[in-house]
């Protein structure tokens, strides 16, 4: 049976414009190229997890223009379940204006839209669904009331709880968000917006992590980069390198990371293989221009893995 995965999020279309490199403060620059691809962190996790064969069911609303009706469209003929996507025709879909240096980093701007009226609604769907789930998996870019009611949800109906501290803010800490999910995945900025801690490396990771247990987070997996992953746990630790590649661009990585995670964990693995497997998706999805189009299906995380000397 395949893991069954319900994703609460959000559901944006991206604006990508590429540069050399990103202006600074009161310059104007010549950008090189200019294109739309559906994105927001909630879809693209979904996306990742249809694509490495899980059964996923996405909770989210779009607006009722056009960027909605075709973001809603992607998500479907992605495999993802769109029953309880709604369409809200007060107001727009959610945009994520990116710049995309030639290195393949990136600055992200998101306009909510839609996202932000998600609300009872959509938790009383979540609710309904979790009885159909192995794990749920969440992110800060709806309003955190809709995160914390639905991960307090899963607690109450021992379903496994992912949280991607994507658009994380101190109010998150303040409503006692970490201390509601079993496995909190922060990239190192998002790390530093939660504990106060500057992360320059492994020791400033681990400390980081420590915060994060100490505000009742069951296990904590770090993105970081170019360093790859660090895990703590209630078991156990272990930093996990990365794969070396040359990136096309980093948009999205952290989303085929945290949905591989997800599959990985909902399916029976060990921490150590989840990761592992987390890493690889994304390293790939860096190969890639654009943030869905870029999910790895689970196949090319298989040869991926086999061609780097790992077992998938």
């Amino acid at each position: 049976m395949n893991p069954r995965v319900l994703v609460v999020g959000s559901i944006n279309m991206d604006l990508i414009a590429r540069c050399k490199q990103a202006p600074r403060e009161g310059e104007t620059i010549h950008g090189e190229a200019f294109h739309t691809a559906p994105g927001g962190k909630g879809a693209n996790q979904a996306v990742a997890c249809a694509r490495l064969g899980a059964a996923t069911r996405m909770v989210g609303r779009v607006g009722g223009d056009e960027f909605g009706r075709s973001l809603r469209l992607g998500l479907a003929e992605n495999g993802v379940d769109v029953e309880h996507v709604g369409v809200d025709r007060e107001t727009s879909s959610g945009v994520a204006v990116i710049l995309l240096e030639e290195t393949g980093r990136n600055r992200i701007i998101v306009i909510s839209g839609a996202n932000w009226r998600v609300g009872d609604e959509e938790v009383r769907a979540a609710r309904d669904l979790l009885s159909q789930a192995d794990v749920v998996l969440m992110q800060f870019e709806l309003p955190l009331a809709v995160v914390k009611a639905v991960a307090e949800a899963a607690r109450e109906s021992e379903v496994l709880s992912v949280l991607d501290a994507g658009a994380a803010t101190p109010a998150a800490v303040e409503m006692g968000l970490p201390g509601l999910v079993d496995v909190i995945s922060p990239n190192e900025t998002e790390a530093e917006t939660l504990t106060g801690v500057d992360i320059h490396g492994l020791p400033e990771a681990r400390r980081a992590a420590e915060v994060l247990r100490e505000m009742g987070a069951g296990e904590v997996v770090l993105k970081l980069g170019e360093q790859g992953a660090y895990w703590l746990g209630p078991e156990g630790e272990g930093h996990f390198a990365a794969f070396p590649v040359e990136p096309v661009d980093t948009t999205a990585a952290g989303d085929a990371f945290t949905g591989c995670l997800s599959v990985a964990l909902a399916g029976g693995a060990a921490m150590g293989e989840a990761i592992a497997r987390a890493n690889a998706a994304g390293a790939l999805a860096c190969l890639t221009l654009g943030a869905q189009p870029s999910m790895p299906t689970a196949a090319a995380v298989d040869a991926f893995l086999q061609a780097h000397g790992r077992q998938s």
